[in-house]
């Protein structure tokens, strides 16, 4: 039986056959991965409500809304230009900015010149060649790359929004905390005055000979704690002061008001519009995005890449005369495919593929970070009502009982311990319900920031 040789064309379609069957399983395998993207926007519409109903709440779209004091929002205005920390998230978002540019600039041709003189037996010889290189990104490859580079930038606009958003918060905070700081010092003053007073009226009856010398001891006791007490909260007014001023990017304290202003509550809505504007959840799905097209560029390494090259060479004995006079051009075309490479490329889709899971649960683990954040402040609202309620009666009583314990001492029905007590009573509660006071206002910020309120400003110095 004769044999005969397979022919060219039998041959170069078995080539075609393997080739396509090999892309065909990449493919194949890089689309049955799972789709993350898909998983965290289902477990993001399975919130469907909040635990608690508010009561009073105002529907708003802006942080600085929750506050309005033009003052206050001027300060927001001047720490997004100067505050130091946020300048560097601003510079990340450029550095992002260019990475994408060094992304995209793979899918250009690349072209470069030459000059060299060489020596040899005597004589000198000048080349010059200009080549020109490209790519073709036949299995989008680069076009995936270039997609990933794209969600890093969203990532770092996320980023720096949810940066803005909580110095904005935080100026909020300390503005408060210096009107709470300002107002206990307000309440140590008044302690001290009648503290003093008391142990000037138990010295006038110990030198009338009508008092003993313990009560006058406890009187001035109660009078030195008090001093320290005072010193203490004037110091720590001074460097919130100084700490609102570090957020400014001054070296000095900023000084504000005394009353607290009216912060409103925002009202939360639905769940899933609330977290989806949160710019921590904005930048966690960035991330997984980014992670599945880099999973996608791992998958596709393993396929046959296709290179041009183009390049045009004139060598001659002087410099003047290689300067491409006479060139010679020539063209190539490169088909390169990975066949052993020890395993890398497996292990590379492999580090992609867990990286791409690990983003997927940094995800899940914002988003039930979000929704507590939500679920305690709308909780902390209605048990910061209820505490003040509660200790604006216990203050009522408190001060009825307190003039009862002033009349009975100076008619020397009780000691001094007893009114000491009272009043101390008397102050330690107006400062709890100031200290309350100040928590409820507090956790309406905090309430705000959890539901994806952030701040736009005419002048927030955006990156370029």
């Amino acid at each position: 039986m004769a044999y005969s040789s397979p022919s060219r064309y039998s041959v170069l379609a078995l080539r075609h056959s393997m080739l396509a069957l090999t892309v065909a399983a990449v493919v194949g395998c890089s689309s049955s991965t799972v789709n993350y993207k898909q998983s965290a926007d289902s477990a993001l519409t399975e919130i469907t409500h909040w635990q608690y109903q508010q009561q009073d709440a105002v529907d708003i779209t802006q942080l600085t809304e929750l506050i309005a004091i033009p003052e206050l929002t001027s300060l927001v205005e001047q720490a997004i230009l100067q505050n130091p920390s946020l300048q560097q998230t601003a510079i990340s978002l450029q550095i992002a900015y260019a990475q994408q540019g060094v992304a995209e600039s793979e899918r250009i041709p690349q072209v470069s010149g030459g000059f060299n003189a060489e020596r040899a037996d005597g004589d000198t010889s000048y080349k010059t060649d200009i080549s020109v290189s490209w790519e073709l990104d036949i299995w989008q490859t680069l076009s995936d790359e270039v997609a990933a580079a794209d969600m890093d930038i969203k990532n770092s606009e996320a980023t720096y929004q949810g940066a803005r958003d909580a110095l904005a918060a935080n100026i909020m905070r300390s503005w408060l905390q210096i009107n709470l700081q300002q107002q206990l010092i307000t309440i140590e003053i008044a302690r001290l005055a009648v503290l003093e007073n008391n142990e000037n009226f138990v010295l006038s009856r110990y030198r009338s000979g009508l008092g003993a010398l313990e009560e006058l001891d406890n009187a001035r006791t109660s009078s030195a704690q008090t001093r320290a007490t005072l010193a203490e909260k004037q110091e720590t007014l001074a460097k919130n002061q100084r700490n609102l001023g570090l957020l400014l990017g001054h070296s000095t304290g900023i000084e504000v008001g005394r009353d607290f202003p009216n912060v409103l509550q925002p009202l939360a809505g639905l769940p899933e519009q609330n977290l989806g504007r949160r710019p921590d959840l904005q930048a966690a799905y960035a991330e997984i995005s980014a992670a599945q097209y880099r999973t996608d560029v791992a998958y596709k390494a393993l396929l046959p890449s296709i290179n041009l090259s183009a390049s045009l060479t004139d060598i001659a004995n002087s410099p003047s005369e290689a300067l491409l006079t006479s060139p010679v051009w020539s063209l190539l075309g490169q088909l390169t495919a990975p066949i052993f490479q020890g395993g890398k490329l497996r292990s590379q889709i492999e580090i992609a593929e867990l990286t791409t899971e690990q983003t997927y649960w940094a995800y899940q683990e914002t988003l039930l970070t979000a929704v507590n954040e939500v679920e305690n402040s709308l909780g902390q609202e209605q048990s910061l009502k209820r505490q003040q309620q509660h200790l604006n009666d216990a203050l009522t009583s408190a001060k009825r009982s307190e003039a009862n314990y002033q009349t009975k001492y100076r008619q020397g029905l009780v000691d001094i311990l007893d009114l000491l007590t009272v009043q101390q009573q008397t102050f330690d509660l107006q400062s709890k319900l100031t200290q309350a006071t100040y928590n409820r206002l507090v956790n309406r910020i905090d309430l705000g920031l959890a539901l994806g309120l952030g701040i736009t400003t005419d002048n927030a110095g955006e990156a370029s």
